[in-house]
């Protein structure tokens, strides 16, 4: 499937560990909004899996103690999920997996799976997948604490433009998101991530589309907030 062979970490498998975890894959598909799996679920050896996103996108969030959601991640097609849970002996999802339109996926079980690991260079490969997306909250984390709300915009923008977590080398010029959805993935409002997005395209970093933003200026963006925008008040917007 075309879409795996482009994701950085699929590509990165041996050929023969990347053929045996496609032959170990049954496809399903699920509807745009239909719930692949709910935060708290306990996994039972007859439907858990390892979610191969052949098609389609699907978010990853978390819902508080008071019920709102905080989005975590999107999930493009050529990314690998699941894979903690199946590795965690508490056998719970830690998160939702929700459609966000129809998707088409490949699913390994939690048997499959099993023995997929047994091969090292499987094994390895799934350790270096799990770091990189703890690198990533990581760094997510020391984002909140150390950076602008301004520089937090911007670098998840940054990561949307390159697949999220996906990470891919090549970053593209649209991103595909509402607003509504990118303010859940930074847990601010939706006037506060305006008003950062309006000083952003300001700066012709961005420009904002219905429905996407485009971005005008990769490395401006990757500055953030340690840009100087001209005011007519002559005051700076960084």
């Amino acid at each position: 499937m075309q879409a795996f062979s482009d994701n950085p970490w699929f590509r990165s498998l041996p050929e023969a560990q990347a053929r045996a975890l496609l032959d170990a894959a049954q496809p399903m598909k699920l509807g745009a909004g239909k719930v692949l799996y709910r935060q708290g679920d306990v996994l039972r050896p007859s439907v858990a899996s390892f979610f191969g996103l052949a098609r389609g996108g699907m978010k990853l969030s978390i819902l508080n103690s008071d019920g709102k959601e905080g989005i975590l991640t999107v999930i493009e097609p050529g990314n690998w999920i699941g894979e903690v849970a199946l590795l965690d002996n508490t056998q719970r999802r830690a998160h939702n997996a929700i459609a966000l339109e129809e998707c088409e996926l490949a699913a390994v079980s939690a048997r499959a799976f099993e023995a997929l690991m047994q091969d090292p260079d499987f094994a390895r490969a799934v350790a270096k997948l799990v770091a990189g997306r703890l690198r990533l909250a990581y760094e997510a984390l020391a984002g909140q604490t150390l950076q602008s709300m301004r520089q937090r915009v911007a670098r998840r923008l940054v990561m949307l433009a390159h697949g999220d977590i996906s990470q891919s080398t090549r970053g593209r010029m649209h991103v595909s998101t509402s607003q509504d959805n990118l303010a859940r993935m930074l847990g601010v409002s939706r006037p506060t991530l305006n008003k950062e997005l309006q000083t952003l395209a300001k700066a012709g970093a961005i420009a904002l589309r219905y429905g996407q933003i485009e971005i005008l200026d990769m490395q401006r963006l990757r500055v953030g907030g340690q840009l100087a925008v001209s005011d007519p008040t002559g005051q700076d917007d960084f």
